[in-house]
């Protein structure tokens, strides 16, 4: 397995090639709620920790975080998703750069993760979620502004919330294939098999076990399910997130190649998958190898788990961190 240092000065100028990149983002949108205090004593009623309460906090999540990320990058995403008719449904639209790719389900609630966090810790997660297809008509509306919009790159962003299907897949694919328009995803293992043809494709490792049926833990395991995976799909090329591992970089017919992390504290790693997914893709459209894409998404992830929350990174911190 190679271990490659990167040429810091081109990856400058490919960093500094995101601006203006123009990326469709597919995805599930949700709103990330956050209550941040402080813990000093345990509960009388039950041993769970008592929260003291300083101030509260809302950003997008899911894709709209994917989105938020390409935006930071310097690049200009078209965000295309659903939301509920209620108050956080409205807060997104308000939040979204462009909404007009946002589209209003009555028949759901907007999805809603709320952390509680205390010293600098996640203490708890709450969801309001519900999962389902989405409507046919609003499907519709759907496929039709992806095909009559213009842009460089489709980034599928799938949390398993209803958005990304067998249908929408089953049309969006080909139609990028048929455009030659490069497809980035973030995938969940639910709709694995579905995910052919794309150019990239991101799973952790936990997701990679989970596809190939054995572990991932050694340098020799996940070079197998690599290889295993890029059997099953037909994707140009394959990272596979590894956490404090850093990343493995597949390409077909290639060695593999190990990316090791560059974090140096670990606070939250809530939304590196979307940082990962959004810079790694802005790098390939800005003309990168992957070995120099897996690098600067490896770089941005380190930066982003060392911030509290839902974070991204800016072209200045990817450029220092160089």
């Amino acid at each position: 397995m190679k271990k490659l240092a990167p040429d810091s000065k081109r990856l400058a100028r490919i960093i500094r090639n995101f601006k203006k990149k123009r990326v469709l983002v597919l995805g599930d949108l949700m709103l990330d709620r956050y209550i941040w205090g402080n813990v000093s004593r345990i509960s009388p009623e039950a041993p769970v920790p008592v929260v003291q309460v300083h101030r509260e906090s809302s950003c997008l999540g899911g894709a709209g975080n994917v989105a938020q990320n390409l935006i930071s990058l310097g690049a200009s995403p078209l965000l295309v998703g659903i939301v509920g008719d209620d108050e956080e449904g409205r807060w997104i639209r308000r939040h979204v750069l462009n909404n007009r790719g946002v589209l209003i389900d009555n028949s759901r609630p907007t999805t809603v993760k709320t952390r509680i966090i205390a010293h600098h810790q996640q203490v708890v997660r709450v969801d309001w979620e519900k999962k389902s297809i989405v409507p046919a008509a609003l499907e519709e509306k759907i496929l039709r502004l992806i095909c009559h919009e213009k842009y460089d790159g489709l980034i599928i962003s799938d949390y398993s919330k209803g958005m990304v299907n067998a249908s929408v897949l089953g049309q969006v694919l080909p139609f990028a294939r048929k455009k030659r328009i490069p497809v980035f995803v973030d995938p969940k293992i639910e709709h694995f098999p579905l995910f052919s043809p794309i150019t990239l494709i991101t799973p952790n490792h936990q997701e990679a076990e989970k596809i190939v049926n054995h572990s991932c833990r050694t340098d020799a395991d996940v070079e197998r399910a690599g290889l295993k995976i890029l059997s099953l799909i037909s994707a140009v090329y394959l990272i596979i997130k590894r956490g404090e591992h850093g990343m493995t970089v597949f390409e077909k017919g290639k060695p593999p190649i190990y990316i090791p992390t560059v974090a140096r504290e670990v606070f939250d790693v809530t939304g590196a998958g979307d940082t990962v997914i959004a810079t790694a893709s802005l790098a390939l459209l800005a003309g990168a190898t992957i070995r120099e894409a897996a690098s600067i998404a490896n770089a941005a992830a380190g930066i982003v788990v060392g911030k509290i929350g839902t974070a991204t990174v800016t072209p200045a911190e990817l450029l220092s961190s160089f």
